[in-house]
């Protein structure tokens, strides 16, 4: 990635820039300029997750892609892909999505897909923001998956809005103290990777190279991390789905918390963009299971019209669910287009998604339950705490 602009805060401000959780993942973003990478050392180094540069524009492929992506899976290690933004107009934000997505077709994919947006060439900050808005939903449409926003703490702070903010979370490249982000004003209050270094120095690669930290939202909503699982009570169920007009294989992929390429591979299609209305297809979907309850995660495309409490009439939750699970800084601002997750209730009216939390220094569980929208009560409850004032740092909470 191009240097970026570093812009340090010394006044402290309404708003926080923190971490959504914590950064537990050490990282590196690559590309051309890397050469040929030892990805065997890199992993030794202690490297768990690799962010490779597929595509630029809507004709350039990073010569390095193949080879990057080839060796880094051989290395078991995560994968996420960036797209280098050159649009100038909706239109051309479009077409990249499309040439990223292709690009990247056919490869497993760990990580969110990300879009690398730091050149504007003249475009107005109204622009800007349109032209991000429509690489990321026609991206997300094409792909069935989610995509995050690179970008610096300059156009963090003065470029990208609220719209931007709304379609993707965000990656940072802050070169500084990350103490220094609190109190940054802000469309994003939360990050869940920061780009620290564009100099680092680690074994298998020659010169510099980007490091990066990453939470455990940084991975694919369908992909369990392994790196702290001890086992999985994990379950799929099989349903068959009628195709209607208008359908399309991303949209379905999306309903159901699936993949264009796992629907295609499941049912052998051929062409992934020509299917018809009355084809029946197998869908797989992943549910959780919990005190031998089962609670099931939905992928929501919002339609013009729609408002949270609607949606969340509809779905059996409450306002306030839907706000936690998706970070949604004003619950009256929604946009078609855009995809919440959704945890559905049970019929015993329990819902059962799963949060584990680490303890850090300096948590308490008052500032724990806060963050999570629960009690301290039900926290000690749930983890078997006599005293709520003793917890320690290293500790794995459940939350829900």
């Amino acid at each position: 990635m191009l240097l970026l602009l570093l812009n340090v805060i010394f006044s402290i401000q309404v708003l926080a820039l923190t971490p959504q959780d914590e950064l537990i993942y050490e990282g590196i973003d690559v590309s051309v300029w890397q050469r040929n990478i030892d990805f065997k050392q890199v992993k030794n180094e202690g490297i768990e997750i690799v962010y490779i540069k597929a595509s630029q524009g809507t004709a350039l492929v990073d010569p390095y892609l193949e080879t990057n992506y080839k060796n880094a899976k051989a290395n078991n290690l995560k994968i996420g892909f960036y797209h280098f933004l050159t649009a100038t107009t909706i239109s051309q934000a479009e077409a990249e999505a499309r040439f990223f997505a292709s690009v990247i077709e056919g490869k497993e994919v760990d990580c969110k897909l990300a879009m690398d947006y730091e050149q504007f060439y003249g475009a107005t900050k109204n622009e800007i923001n349109e032209i991000g808005v429509a690489f990321i939903r026609k991206l997300r449409e094409i792909t069935g998956k989610d995509v995050i926003v690179y970008s610096n703490l300059n156009n963090v702070k003065n470029t990208f809005e609220e719209d931007v903010a709304s379609e993707g979370k965000l990656w940072i490249a802050y070169y500084s103290n990350p103490n220094n982000l609190i109190g940054a004003k802000s469309s994003w209050d939360t990050y869940i990777g920061i780009q620290y270094t564009s100099t680092g120095r680690i074994a298998g690669i020659n010169g510099n190279v980007d490091r990066d930290r990453f939470s455990r939202e940084i991975l694919m909503d369908d992909l369990e991390d392994t790196g702290n699982n001890s086992g999985s009570n994990g379950k799929v169920q099989v349903i068959n789905y009628i195709v209607k007009n208008g359908d399309s294989l991303s949209k379905i992929a999306v309903q159901f918390g699936t993949t264009v390429a796992e629907i295609a591979r499941i049912n052998k299609i051929p062409n992934v963009n020509l299917i018809y209305p009355g084809q029946i297809f197998e869908i797989i979907i992943k549910t959780d299971s919990s005190n031998n309850n089962s609670s099931k995660k939905i992928k929501y495309i919002i339609k013009k019209g729609d408002t949270l409490s609607k949606i969340a009439k509809n779905y059996g939750v409450t306002i306030q669910d839907i706000v936690r699970w998706n970070n949604i800084k004003n619950q009256n601002l929604i946009y078609a287009g855009s995809t919440l997750t959704i945890y559905k209730y049970n019929e015993n009216g329990n819902n059962n998604q799963e949060i584990k939390y680490r303890v850090s220094k300096g948590d308490t569980l008052s500032g724990i339950a806060l963050k999570y929208g629960t009690t301290v009560n039900r926290i000690a409850q749930i983890n078997g705490i006599k005293n709520p004032n003793l917890i320690y740092a290293g500790q794995i909470l459940r939350i829900y």
